[in-house]
């Protein structure tokens, strides 16, 4: 059969290794597609840098529109990231005829209802097995594996920069700005860690996992984020001591009100598997009403575990051209038409227990103040840790864990807590799931 010939936009380290990964593996995926898989043409901004590839048998150029207006090439690989120009040349590759392969989360969570729109409208395919967890094949998981069940809720470490900052706090009692520093060292955070650091990254894969779970539109914009920066060195160790850990969170649950969509940093109990996924390594707990829970674990990105994914979409498209009568799994798990608009909940109406951290002074009937507040909004206590004032100091922390209640409750206690008197500085707040 007549082999099948990709373009690539953006020949920078994924962009690499899926040469690399396609090349290295050809015999494999012909046998496994029943064709030759090329890479035709790839664009770079430097034609002349470096590259992890071979590029001997690839036209280069740096003029992306050049290679989607080809007519010889059958699969356009983007791989530039971004949004705004990646977004124009996805469109126009399906307009012209093209089939999808992308990494790129933030195209998928903010405009992939457009795109997969004028997909189905030209009869194309859009993968983006690549855009949530790198290597892990979490999407077809969902969208294939899993699709007997109906998905009640699932909750992924799916940064691995936050994932090291934290791991890296409760190893070696460093404090974040200092494990930050070294991530940017290690090339694990941008220059600009924000992303990262405050979930926003996270919210793009969390937006696709949710909407492929639960059968509704991507809606980034509907999703709470939290990041890690306020989490303290003391907070990670009073975690512990406890029985849990500290893992920044994307949690997506299906409740009889709407669905809950949160990034936040959670404690877990040390228990439970994904407690234990540590570093830069990514993990997804899924639980199915048939199958119960279900753990995907591995890395979250890096040349080859991203490759690894992008070629599974590539295969995937080679087969469709090979049957007759394609049929292929919607983009989004449900028929287009079965795309439900149930309601997000605000964050003010998630049911959660929490972890407090508040310093007090070191005074007779504080403490009596501060759980008779929790008590007039219905919050019960958990556990509760009363640590002895340093010398010289007049505060002491306390730390409590509560029981599950709702957040806007939370928030008013929380208020009423500060306005003490007997309060020093905010209080800190750390969501707790236990994901049984």
């Amino acid at each position: 059969m007549k082999a099948v010939k990709i373009g690539i936009l953006g020949l920078g380290t994924v962009g690499g290794g899926v040469v690399n990964v396609l090349n290295r593996n050809a015999v494999e995926i012909s046998r496994r597609t029943g064709r030759e898989i090329i890479v035709t043409r790839a664009s770079a901004r430097d034609l002349n840098r470096e590259r992890i590839c071979d590029t001997q048998d690839i036209n280069l150029t740096t003029d992306c529109y050049d290679i989607i207006n080809d007519s010889e090439i059958d699969i356009i690989l983007e791989l530039i990231g971004g949004v705004t120009l990646a977004k124009d040349l996805v469109l126009q590759a399906i307009d012209n005829g093209k089939h999808i392969v992308t990494a790129n989360k933030a195209l998928i969570a903010l405009h992939g209802n457009e795109i997969f729109a004028k997909a189905s409208e030209k009869g194309v395919m859009v993968l983006f097995e690549s855009a949530v967890a790198g290597g892990i094949p979490i999407i077809k998981a969902i969208r294939e594996g899993l699709s007997g069940n109906q998905i009640q809720w699932l909750a992924g470490i799916i940064n691995g920069t936050g994932n090291f900052i934290l791991t890296e706090m409760r190893d070696h009692g460093r404090d974040f700005a200092d494990v930050l520093a070294q991530a940017q060292a290690l090339g694990y955070a941008e220059a600009d860690p924000t992303f990262d650091v405050e979930g926003i990254d996270a919210g793009h894969k969390l937006a696709i996992l949710a909407s492929l779970a639960f059968g509704i539109p991507l809606q980034f914009e509907k999703i709470f984020t939290e990041g890690i920066t306020k989490i303290t060195r003391a907070d990670v160790e009073y975690a512990e001591q406890l029985g849990y850990r500290i893992k920044h969170l994307g949690i997506a649950r299906k409740t009889e009100q709407g669905i809950e969509l949160r990034v936040h940093p959670t404690l877990i109990p040390e228990r439970r598997l994904i407690a234990n996924v540590d570093g830069v390594m990514n993990a997804v707990l899924v639980q199915g009403d048939a199958v119960g829970p279900t753990l995907y674990y591995g890395a979250g990105a890096g040349a080859e575990p991203t490759a690894s994914a992008v070629v599974a979409d590539v295969v995937d498209v080679v087969r469709m051209l090979n049957s007759e009568h394609p049929n292929t799994v919607p983009y989004l798990a449900f028929q287009t038409d079965q795309i439900t608009d149930i309601p997000v909940l605000s964050s003010d109406q998630i049911n959660t227990a929490y972890y407090l951290r508040l310093n007090a002074e070191d005074k007779l009937g504080v403490l009596a103040e501060v759980t008779k507040i929790l008590a007039d909004h219905k919050i019960n206590i958990e556990a509760l840790i009363q640590k002895e004032p340093l010398e010289g100091e007049i505060t002491l922390p306390v730390i409590m864990l509560t029981q599950t209640t709702l957040e806007q409750e939370m928030n008013a206690a929380i208020a009423k807590i500060e306005a003490l008197s007997t309060i020093t500085g905010s209080v800190c707040r750390i969501r707790l799931e236990t994901l049984g």
